[in-house]
């Protein structure tokens, strides 16, 4: 069977314009870019050091490179090639901030009895693998929009569009830990700041994990739901009112778990089957077990289906605790909404999804594969609401080690090879973008 060579469709000059690119991507350099990524802390809030050391690395390449400060520690890194002014941009992006902070202090044990050293910030190298904090998911991804700026640079290739490359700090769901400043420093922000600051594109790509093209992704909506008891003293519960808020509170996120698989069912569509959790349980006072708290509070992350509002959302999660108050007969329970973030799709018809389908067909030699049933947001969700039609590619996570891959595992390992591919669809997607003129893909 012959392999394809990952250039049909396109017309000659173009063949010649991405395979003149194609030959500066190589494994060695995306095994150092990804080694000197991981090397450098980069937990949601404190990805400064890291926006800085992209700056470097797109500087010392010959690319017009700035860091972008959000505070003293988190800052957004930014690169651009230019054009001659006559045709679209692009902006390949990929997040900075890790999942886990690779400190067992804060870490452990909410991911386990200790920190791994896949949880570590610090890379190593087996063969093909690439193991360290982040590794596979952001920084994998990272290094090949680097690897694909610095490949289409050498090759110095006549651009009609800017080509940018963009590293948003912030990416990950979350807020500030108690106590950490800020608070809004997760859930997109370094994206959102980007783009309110004038670095803008007419297409976007982001690199994040599954290797198919995707044009829409959930968004996600937290809920704090307070089970309310009566605040008593262990030596007097034979004696007084006992309602334990706390034991409330665990028949109250039984019940959500159930209505969950529900609200799944009912919201799967297209390529999202947004899922729920409660996430975490929060009542009592540990250095004080002789009492009963008065409160039990449960934080719910509920997704949410490009084809659902938050307000529809959150009146659905209103009538499941309505249900569920009728179930447990004399429990006060309330909620409030604390986060949401739509979700989002782009026509499907948009040059960006044209170009990057065709891209992958041509690398794979058949037709595109669309994997369903996805529940992941990300910063194309940031992106999107913005206005700029965005699609989403990224690696496979891997499954071929010598060891066994678990979530953390996952996030944490890159596979070189996959690492290449994705690199060489970046750059054809790109080119095939920022060599036309804007009548020819619509802006």
């Amino acid at each position: 069977m012959k392999v394809p060579d990952g250039l049909a469709g396109l017309d000659r000059h173009r063949r010649d314009q991405v395979a003149a690119a194609w030959r500066h991507v190589n494994a060695a350099r995306l095994r150092e870019l990804l080694c000197g990524l991981v090397n450098v802390p980069s937990p949601t809030g404190g990805e400064r050091r890291l926006a800085e050391h992209i700056t470097d690395t797109l500087t010392a390449a010959g690319i017009t490179a700035a860091t972008q400060p959000l505070d003293d520690r988190q800052a957004n890194a930014w690169g651009r090639l230019r054009g001659d002014g006559s045709g679209p941009d692009l902006m390949l992006y990929a997040p900075l901030d890790t999942l886990t902070t690779g400190r067992e202090d804060e870490d452990v044990p909410w991911t386990g009895p200790g920190a791994r050293p896949d949880m570590r910030p610090a890379a190593r190298v087996e063969g093909d693998l690439v193991i360290g904090l982040g590794a596979g998911n952001p920084k994998g991804h990272a290094a090949c929009v680097l690897m694909a700026a610095e490949a289409v640079h050498r090759a110095g290739l006549p651009l009609t569009g800017d080509l940018l490359v963009a590293f948003g700090a912030g990416g990950m769901p979350v807020n500030a830990p108690p106590g950490g400043g800020r608070r809004n420093v997760g859930q997109g922000v370094g994206c959102s700041f980007l783009l309110e600051q004038g670095v803008w594109a007419d297409f976007a790509v982001i690199a994040k994990p599954g290797w198919t093209v995707s044009s829409e992704e959930v968004g996600l909506a937290w809920f704090e739901v307070t089970v309310h008891g009566v605040h008593t003293y262990v030596g007097s519960r034979h004696r007084l009112p006992y309602e334990n808020a706390i034991a409330r509170a665990g028949e109250v996120a039984v019940r959500l778990e159930e209505w969950f698989a529900d609200y799944t069912d009912r919201h799967t569509g297209e390529t999202v089957a947004p899922q729920g959790i409660v996430a975490a349980v929060e009542g009592g006072r540990p250095h004080m077990a002789a009492v009963t708290p008065a409160t039990c509070r449960l934080l719910v992350d509920l997704r949410l289906s490009p084809r659902t509002t938050p307000m529809e959302a959150k009146r659905e999660f209103g009538a499941a605790i309505e249900k569920i108050r009728a179930e447990l007969p004399g429990t006060v329970v309330t909620f409030e909404m604390v986060l949401a973030i739509p979700g989002t799709a782009s026509d499907p018809r948009s040059w960006v999804v044209r170009s990057a389908t065709a891209a992958w067909e041509a690398m794979e030699g058949r037709p595109h594969e669309v994997i369903r049933g996805n529940s992941g947001a990300t910063d194309a969700n940031i992106l999107r609401n913005r206005g700029i039609p965005t699609v989403r590619i990224g690696m496979p996570k891997v499954t071929d080690a010598p060891f066994e891959i678990d979530f953390s595992m996952g996030m944490n390992t890159a596979d070189v090879r996959e690492m290449e591919r994705l690199t060489r669809h970046l750059i054809r997607t790109a080119v095939t973008t920022v060599t036309r003129s804007r009548s020819e893909v619509g802006v």
